[in-house]
């Protein structure tokens, strides 16, 4: 099994824990710093993860549906243009095997037996480009994104509710930060690349929002 068929659950499952993780303990360091109780800390960070898991399932549907709709799109006229004119479509998958480096007998001698065994498929794999494996699933997307996004801001909920009251600001930030390391590395080992700058990149952004966040929290709980 090659590593893109996990594509597409892959990329909304990082995407959701990712924001999980980042937007939650955001939240929770800028309600912290501003200082807040436990209690409406927590009931923030609660909040914020009903919202968010909501948004990101919402989000992922709605953007994955249009891919999908333009998807169906084409298949449809794809299927016109062989009921319409065949001929016509054998040239042109016979030309893409030309331009891939077929010599010309050859190109329409592949464009004929494939369209015999399956001309639609043929045209969608080679000229449009739409595998089984990267074809759009607007409901798995979805799912895989609020469930991980869930699952991501727990971490920081279960740090609030663990860590001492003066100590939940930079304790969810590091656990956060930490947690977030291990996404990044764990996503790129599961996506078969070096682990060094996905871990890096993931680690970085979600520091600088939440250092960004505590700062909000901070001029807000002075001016209070």
């Amino acid at each position: 099994m090659h590593l893109v068929k996990r594509i597409g659950w892959l990329r909304a499952a990082v995407l959701g824990a990712n924001d999980g993780i980042v937007s939650t303990a955001s939240l929770v360091i800028g309600v912290a710093a501003a200082g807040q109780p436990r209690m409406t800390i927590l009931l923030t960070g609660v909040a914020g993860l009903v919202a968010g898991a909501m948004s990101m399932a919402a989000g992922e549907y709605v953007s994955v549906s249009s891919q999908s709709d333009i998807e169906k799109a084409d298949l449809a006229r794809e299927k016109s243009e062989l009921a319409t004119d065949w001929d016509a479509e054998h040239r042109e998958l016979a030309l893409i095997y030309r331009r891939r480096g077929l010599t010309k007998e050859l190109a329409d001698e592949v464009a004929t037996q494939l369209m015999d065994h399956d001309a639609l498929g043929a045209h969608l794999r080679d000229e449009l480009g739409i595998s089984e494996q990267l074809v759009a699933r607007p409901v798995q997307a979805a799912a895989a994104s609020a469930a991980s996004f869930s699952i991501g801001a727990a971490v920081p909920l279960l740090l609030v509710v663990l860590l001492p009251l003066a100590l939940i600001g930079w304790g969810v930030a590091i656990g956060s930060l930490f947690c977030l390391a291990a996404l990044g590395a764990i996503s790129a080992r599961t996506g078969g690349v070096g682990m060094l700058v996905p871990t890096l990149r993931v680690t970085f952004w979600g520091a600088l929002a939440m250092a960004i966040t505590a700062g909000v929290g901070l001029a807000f709980g002075a001016t209070g």
